[in-house]
């Protein structure tokens, strides 16, 4: 299969124009663009510059607001409340991420609720710069009602990805981002698109049989990791989300939808822990304990979750991002240049 190599800026600069072209205002596009750039950067596909696919046929069917204006309230004295106004998540994290850490560091713990915005973005792209900032970070959504609960045979649950990292001073932070899924939605429509058969235990078909037939999943119901216990996470995402938050579920996320094939709308949770306010002038030594766990699961031959994320982005600075021909062109192909843009 052919091949095209970018680098970074060569991919940022294609993203903003084709997100530009389409148009999404400038500030939009450019932190669009930098995200699936970073997901690319980093060695995950399912969460790069494949997206622009969907972020852009999701403007097209017009569920998403190409140009909303965040509005960051102040709303108690350790919540922070993002009003997305219908647009993708980033931009209004983005500009409530001096507050959310502001708070966390004199409460020592703080929230920050996402609401009314539309969600494609990996989680740990939320995480990582709470832990430059040397804070714990723990962020969860809901999606559109794709996974069946475990016993079940029918989607209700969204991929509900649940993220979390810890700061580790001048080494690469503890992050992991999964979803409570058995996989990322992503990842199934990235094997669709190969004509790739997926791994067992990763769906059922539209009778709830087991399939590793990627269409028949997308079609029938995804599964969560884990059984019960994958479940039960993804439950507690939908609480702690939706209502928590005055957003939706996924099954009310997906009825918004209506069949537009737009992608999840709903809220994000963010919560941001501040080490420091919680061990004062011991802080240090604790978090060495940390490090002393770490070492430990190295020992054994155990990855730190996140190691491949910054191993790929050391190697994509140096050597670019490498994509098919074919996605390439797909992309391309988006840059409709709407006049003004």
């Amino acid at each position: 299969m052919e091949k095209v190599t970018l680098t970074l800026a060569e991919a940022y600069t294609l993203a903003r124009q084709v997100l530009r072209g389409n148009g999404f205002s400038e500030a939009h596009a450019c932190v669009l663009a930098r995200n699936v750039t970073d997901g690319e950067r980093d060695g995950c596909p399912s969460h790069g510059l494949w997206r622009l696919l969907g972020i852009v046929n999701t403007l097209r069917k017009g569920k998403v607001s190409p140009d909303a204006e965040p509005t960051i309230t102040d709303h108690a004295p350790a919540i922070v409340k993002a009003d997305a106004g219908g647009g993708f998540s980033l931009l209004a994290f983005e500009r409530a991420l001096p507050l959310l850490i502001e708070k966390a560091r004199h409460n020592g713990i703080a929230a920050l609720a996402i609401n009314r915005c539309v969600h494609f973005s990996a989680l740990f792209a939320d995480v990582e710069p709470l832990t430059q900032a040397g804070l714990v970070g723990l962020a969860t959504t809901p999606s559109h009602a794709w996974v069946a609960p475990a016993g079940g045979s029918a989607p209700l649950f969204g991929t509900n990805p649940i993220a979390f990292g810890w700061p580790r001073g001048d080494k690469s932070p503890f992050i992991f981002d999964m979803a409570t899924s058995a996989a990322a939605r992503g990842e199934i429509q990235l094997h669709q698109r190969a004509g790739k058969a997926l791994p067992e235990g990763w769906g059922i078909d539209s009778k709830g049989n087991p399939t590793t037939d990627a269409q028949a999943v997308l079609n029938g119901a995804m599964l969560t990791f884990g059984g019960y216990k994958g479940s039960a996470l993804a439950a507690m995402v939908e609480l702690l989300a939706g209502p928590l938050i005055g957003d939706m579920t996924s099954m009310e996320s997906l009825a918004w939808d209506d069949g537009a094939g737009g992608l999840p709308y709903g809220g994000e949770l963010v919560l941001a822990l501040d080490p420091a306010r919680f061990l004062g002038t011991d802080a240090v030594a604790h978090l060495a304990r940390a490090e002393t766990l770490f070492a430990a699961m190295q020992r054994q031959g155990a990855r730190l979750p996140g190691e491949r994320r910054y191993q790929a982005r050391q190697h994509a600075g140096e050597y670019g991002i490498t994509i098919t021909r074919s996605l390439y062109e797909e992309i391309a192909a988006l840059d409709c240049k709407v006049p003004g843009a």
